[in-house]
């Protein structure tokens, strides 16, 4: 059994889609473009499709990760391909890697993400930054399947600062404007409860009653396991990229010293 691990994109207007909403789409491309899957067993069997970590309705993303289990071997690029021309333009296929390590889940430990915030001006923001920043705890509240709960926003963040709007990789960046505007860089930890992007927004509401005129625009640019020394969060999929390398340069090396 081969396994792919595929990272996806939710790009303009279809980061609206849930992730129901895109396990159909997934499951519809999987058939349009033949791909031959495996199975679960049981009474109603279902394609074997791991998802990790699905971000937030109405929030972009660059980085969506998720595995399939093929019945056959397929070339992974190829198989990128069939699928990104079978997914609805938004909800793109960009990378694809055959899996040849264990645990993609695990590697997903943080996330980096962007917060465009219109009509905010930029000192307001910095002083929300600083305050948020220095504070030790910045406690929010959210409405959970049993009840409203309140927890701690701050101690997940491992990074919040503005950045320049020249900085930015949001779409939303391109549009013209003459208001003022503000983009955050927010680097957190996959902790439970999750910290999301509006819980930090919360956070910095609580400390500096700062409330933008309209909802955030926010992008997740890239998740992955974090790196304490430099402080950025890796690529998951690089450990399998490194493995299919080393797979391809031993194979010829192999096949020379059998000839010989």
């Amino acid at each position: 059994m081969q396994r792919i691990r595929l990272r996806y994109t939710k790009r303009g207007r279809l980061r609206f889609t849930s992730h129901r909403d895109f396990q159909r789409a997934f499951e519809r491309a999987l058939r349009r473009a033949e791909v031959p899957m495996a199975y679960s067993a049981g009474f109603t069997p279902h394609p074997k499709v791991s998802y990790a970590n699905a971000a937030p309705t109405g929030t972009g993303s660059e980085a969506e990760y998720l595995e399939i289990a093929l019945t056959a071997t397929r070339d992974p690029e190829r198989l990128r391909a069939l699928l990104d021309e079978s997914m609805p333009t938004g909800l793109d296929i960009v990378e694809a890697v055959e899996s040849r390590t264990s645990g993609l889940a695990d590697r997903l430990t943080a996330s980096v993400w962007e917060l465009r915030l219109d009509g905010v001006p930029q000192e307001d923001v910095r002083r929300a930054v600083d305050a948020f920043n220095a504070a030790e705890t910045v406690e929010v509240q959210r409405l959970m399947k049993n009840g409203v709960r309140t927890f701690d926003a701050r101690s997940a963040v491992v990074g919040l600062e503005i950045r320049d709007l020249a900085e930015t990789q949001s779409p939303q960046a391109d549009r013209p404007t003459d208001q003022p505007c503000a983009i955050l860089r927010l680097v957190v930890r996959h902790v439970t409860p999750a910290v999301r992007p509006d819980d930090v927004l919360s956070g910095l509401r609580a400390v500096a009653d700062l409330a933008p005129p309209v909802p955030a625009a926010v992008t997740r640019l890239a998740q992955g396991l974090f790196d304490e020394e430099t402080g950025t969060v890796t690529d998951p999929l690089a450990p399998d990229r490194e493995a299919a390398e080393a797979h391809s340069t031993a194979e010829p090396t192999a096949a020379a010293t059998a000839s010989a």
